[in-house]
C-alpha cells in the first residue's frame, strides 16, 4: 500500500493532541454475532418456484472479530479491529477473510483516527436509523433489492481508509476518505463520507454525504461519480420508537449515458409490550427516476418483525414481508438474491447469539 502525505500527516496530527505516556496494561477481546434460520421466498428462481433453505443472517450479518486497545497515558490509546463475515449456513467465509473490518489507530481526548478497512462514517450513522437494523433479511437502508438494475444504494466500508470520529456533547461527526491509489488519477477510484448526528432524550437526528469515483473513460475524459445524501429521524417514548428516513442517489456515468437516479424513503415503528419483546414494522418505498417511460419499478417494501429476548445475547426472531413492482417490473425482498416476479412474499425464523 502506497505512503501519502495525508495519511502520515493525519497520524501525526492525532499523536500529537495527547503527550507520550507510559505503558499500561492492553485489552484484547474476541467477539462475534451467530445468527441463522430458515426462510422462504416465493418467485425465487426462473420458474417461478418458491424456495425453503437455512440461511445465514436474519435480522444481522453472522460475524466474528479481534479487537483491542492499549492505554498509552494521558487519554490517549492505540487501537485496533479485525473483522470477518461467517456464513452460518456453511461454514464458509462471507468474503475475504476481514473484509468487514481491518485498521489500526489512535482514539484520545479528540476522537479517533484508524487507518485500514473499516465501515464508513455514513454506514456508522445510518445504521441507527434504520428500524430493521440493516437486517439482510429485509432492509434496503444501505440499498435496494437486488433484482432492480441499479441498487441505488450508499457504500457500507471503504478500503485504503483514513476515517475520523468524534463527538462534542450530544453530537458525533464522522469523515472518511478511501484513498483510489490509481497511477492514472488521483481522483480514480477515491471516495469520500462525511456524517453527523444529534442524539438526545429520545431524539434522533441525522445528515450525511458521500461521494465514490470510479476511474476516468479514455473517451470522455470523464469518470462515474455516484453521489448519496441521507436525512433522518426517530423519537422514542416509553415502550414505543419511531423512524424516518430518505436517501437521494444519483450517479453521473463517465460514459456517454444519462444520469441514474433514485430516492430511497423508510419508516417504521418498534413497540415493547413486555421487556423481552420488540414488534417492529416498516415501510421500504424507492422512487427511480430517468427511466423509460412504463419501466419504472418504483418498488414498495412491507416488513413485520417478532423478536424475543431469550437472555441479553440470545433472541429468536420471526419475520415476515412483502415486496412489490410497477409495470410488470421484477422485484425481490432480498439486497443480495433477485426476484422473478413483480411481487415476492418472504418469511424467515431463526435465532441470533452474540459472544
Amino acid at each position: 500500500m502506497k505512503r501519502t502525505t495525508i495519511a502520515t500527516g493525519a497520524l501525526a496530527a492525532v499523536a500529537c493532541l495527547a503527550a507520550a505516556g507510559v505503558h499500561a496494561q492492553s485489552a484484547v477481546t474476541l467477539y462475534g454475532l451467530l445468527d441463522t434460520g430458515i426462510d422462504y421466498a416465493s418467485n425465487a428462481a426462473a420458474n417461478g418456484h418458491a424456495v425453503t433453505r437455512v440461511s445465514s443472517g436474519g435480522m444481522n450479518t453472522s460475524r466474528w472479530g479481534i479487537k483491542g486497545s492499549e492505554d498509552l497515558g494521558d487519554g490517549l490509546k492505540a487501537v485496533y479491529q479485525m473483522e470477518g463475515g461467517i456464513l452460518m449456513d456453511t461454514g464458509g467465509i462471507d468474503g475475504q477473510l476481514f473484509r468487514r473490518q481491518a485498521n489500526v489507530g489512535l482514539d484520545g481526548r479528540y476522537g479517533r483516527l484508524v487507518l485500514g478497512r473499516s465501515f464508513t462514517s455514513v454506514y456508522d450513522t445510518v445504521i441507527r436509523f434504520d428500524p430493521m437494523g440493516f437486517a439482510p433479511f429485509y432492509s434496503w437502508a444501505t440499498t435496494g433489492n437486488a433484482t432492480g438494475p441499479s441498487k441505488y444504494g450508499m457504500t457500507t466500508g471503504f478500503d485504503n481508509l483514513v476515517k475520523y470520529s468524534g463527538s462534542t456533547g450530544d453530537f458525533k461527526y464522522g469523515l472518511s476518505y478511501g484513498m483510489g491509489e490509481q497511477a492514472s488519477n488521483g481522483g480514480d477510484s477515491a471516495k469520500y463520507a462525511a456524517a453527523v448526528s444529534y442524539e438526545s432524550d429520545g431524539l434522533g437526528l441525522m445528515a450525511t454525504w458521500e461521494r465514490v469515483n470510479g476511474n476516468t473513460v479514455a473517451l470522455t475524459g470523464r469518470r462515474d461519480a455516484a453521489r448519496v445524501a441521507h436525512l433522518g429521524a426517530y423519537y422514542a417514548a416509553g415502550n414505543l420508537k419511531f423512524w424516518a428516513a430518505g436517501r437521494n442517489y444519483r450517479l453521473e456515468p463517465g460514459a456517454i449515458a444519462a444520469d441514474v437516479k433514485a430516492n430511497t424513503y423508510w419508516t417504521g415503528v418498534a413497540y415493547k409490550p413486555v421487556p423481552n419483546v420488540t414488534l417492529t414494522g416498516a415501510v421500504y418505498y424507492m422512487d427511480v427516476k430517468n427511466t423509460a417511460a412504463g419501466k419504472d419499478a418504483d418498488p414498495l417494501m412491507f416488513v413485520a418483525r417478532y423478536r424475543h429476548a431469550l437472555s441479553k445475547r440470545t433472541d429468536l426472531y420471526a419475520t415476515v414481508a412483502y415486496a412489490k413492482a410497477k409495470h410488470d417490473q421484477l422485484v425481490g425482498l432480498s439486497r443480495d438474491d433477485p426476484g422473478f416476479g413483480d411481487t415476492q412474499r418472504g418469511a424467515m425464523v431463526g435465532i441470533q447469539h452474540r459472544f
